[in-house]
């Protein structure tokens, strides 16, 4: 267990600020913070109109959520308050999220939120009501480096570790940022909510998309890009049609169910061409893929990114939250940056956030 934030100064006289979704981890961690003397302030944050996710099992961020960590914070006696983000979550993660499905990719919502949101507004509020840090429930961790930085960590619970959908937080967030679980499993994290007497100590974790409140996705697209729903030919590797669908938005690459096809081997979804509102389908030997166009590249290795690669950087690759890291090579081309996976990936979809991480002590990076 964390026993310290690596901050300055005594912990009564340091104040930090503890991000709460209301569910057990945040819940924990503030309560943890308090303990160990902090000057702790919880702040939730409202982030889509949660009337329709409020009694939806799963959901975070929405009414109940909000209750619960109203509940937290006066039972473990710390001030509390509760943010109107709507306008900024609506703009900056829902339109991107249906945009990017529109473009025939397959978003991570999560992603974006904690990079334009919560990373990015939040951290200046808790920098305004004067914190030193602020903490978050997050399973991963981050180590001082002694040059005034701070590495991202692989949480010590593989199973739990987050710091996947945390690749885009930039150096100085990362410098600000404190994760007072990194070192704790989900099982210690519950146990700790019970000793503190915590009423969400037993509460289900959130799962899918916290603004779809009925856990179809495609409302979502549909509603604000209807052309994600214009129907399009099924193809097969070589243009032949084969079918045809309701929309591009219904599918994702190295997806098999759901195609409508009937084939004398299996079929999954290879492409996505959205001008064309076309879905490639092929064998599964065709869903393997060597190299990774990059985008939106966060560095966060110390130098400059060029410096470390050189003529390529041995790095290992997780290209989605549930598959496990990969070895590869990361290299400069005259458009970007590129990953050349060592025994091919299947199923790489745009629109995904792949994590490389590097050295023998797993820093982290995007």
């Amino acid at each position: 267990m964390l026993n310290s934030l690596d901050l300055e100064g005594r912990p009564q006289d340091t104040r930090v600020v503890v991000a709460m979704s209301g569910g057990v981890d945040s819940s924990a961690t503030a309560a943890l913070l308090k303990s160990q003397g902090y000057d702790v302030v919880g702040i939730t944050l409202q982030l889509y109109d949660h009337g329709a996710a409020m009694h939806r099992k799963g959901a975070c961020c929405a009414g109940r959520d909000i209750h619960d960590a109203r509940d937290v914070a006066q039972r473990i006696g710390i001030p509390h308050y509760v943010l109107d983000y709507e306008s900024k979550f609506r703009e900056q993660v829902i339109d991107n999220f249906a945009a990017s499905y529109a473009l025939g990719e397959t978003p991570v919502p999560c992603i974006e939120c904690n990079r334009s949101v919560k990373f990015k507004d939040l951290l200046t509020t808790a920098r305004e009501l004067g914190a030193q840090a602020l903490a978050t429930g997050h399973y991963v961790a981050s180590r001082h480096l002694g040059n005034g930085s701070r590495s991202m960590v692989c949480a010590a619970d593989s199973d739990r570790d987050q710091s996947y959908f945390l690749f885009a937080t930039t150096q100085d967030q990362l410098n600000y940022l404190r994760f007072p679980l990194g070192d704790m499993s989900k099982p210690q994290t519950r146990e700790l909510a019970r000793q503190f007497g915590l009423s969400v100590a037993d509460k289900q974790d959130s799962q899918d998309i916290c603004f779809v409140p009925t856990g179809r996705y495609t409302d979502i697209v549909e509603k604000l890009k209807p052309n994600a729903m214009e129907p399009g030919d099924i193809v097969d590797t070589d243009g032949h049609v084969i079918g045809r669908h309701h929309g591009i938005a219904h599918f994702t690459i190295g997806q098999r169910r759901g195609l409508g096809i009937a084939a004398s081997a299996p079929l999954y979804v290879i492409r996505l061409d959205a001008e064309a509102r076309r879905v490639v389908v092929g064998p599964r030997e065709a869903l393997r893929m060597h190299r990774i166009t990059l985008r939106d590249v966060n560095w966060i290795g110390g130098g400059t990114i060029d410096a470390a690669i050189g003529d390529g950087l041995e790095i290992f690759v997780r290209v989605r939250s549930t598959r496990p890291p990969q070895p590869a090579w990361l290299r400069k081309t005259a458009h970007g940056y590129e990953v050349e996976l060592v025994g091919g990936e299947e199923g790489v979809s745009p629109g995904q956030g792949p994590r490389a991480r590097w050295r023998f002590h797993q820093e982290c990076c995007g």
